[in-house]
């Protein structure tokens, strides 16, 4: 697809643009980060406290307990997205839900929850791995890399 050059505006439009911008909210950047601060660690909390759970009365050793800990995460996300509670903490906290493994769910289940009109197979199916497939790439492409460059670390040292 061929790239189009940028569109010269016209004057109005241009007087147009400044008089909104000058007229556009300012956004609360500071609030923004302490609100996605707070409930990204608030989920890297209840996170620890799952593992310290399934350590300390389940008796798991702390890979099988990463592993659990991660699949409750994931339950609780997408059944917080499914009632729509998700949504709600979401837009209120921003990034900070968007970061953990949470984020990850919310935005599977999201998508399956919308095109299940069009079918399990090709609305549920095909559309939420289309949010994941990018995701997924990307780690695996990220991880190859990372054990390139510590398999040559290692050869030269």
């Amino acid at each position: 697809m061929p790239t189009q050059a940028k569109k010269t505006l016209t004057l109005t439009q241009q007087q147009y643009q400044q008089l909104a911008k000058k007229h556009e909210p300012g956004r609360p950047i500071f609030i923004n980060c302490v609100r996605a601060f707070l409930v990204g660690g608030l989920i890297c909390l209840l996170g620890q406290g799952i593992q310290v759970f399934f350590k300390s009365v389940c008796h798991l050793s702390e890979d099988s307990a990463s592993g659990a800990t991660v699949a409750v995460l994931i339950f609780l996300s997408v059944l917080a997205t499914g009632f729509g509670f998700f949504d709600t903490i979401a837009q209120w906290a921003g990034a900070g839900t968007a970061v953990p493994v949470t984020g990850f769910a919310n935005s599977i289940a999201s998508s399956a929850i919308e095109h299940k009109s069009e079918g399990y197979v090709l609305g549920v199916g095909g559309n939420m791995f289309k949010v994941a497939g990018s995701v997924i790439v990307f780690g695996v492409v990220a991880a190859f890399f990372i054990a390139l460059i510590k398999t040559l670390l290692q050869m030269g040292g």
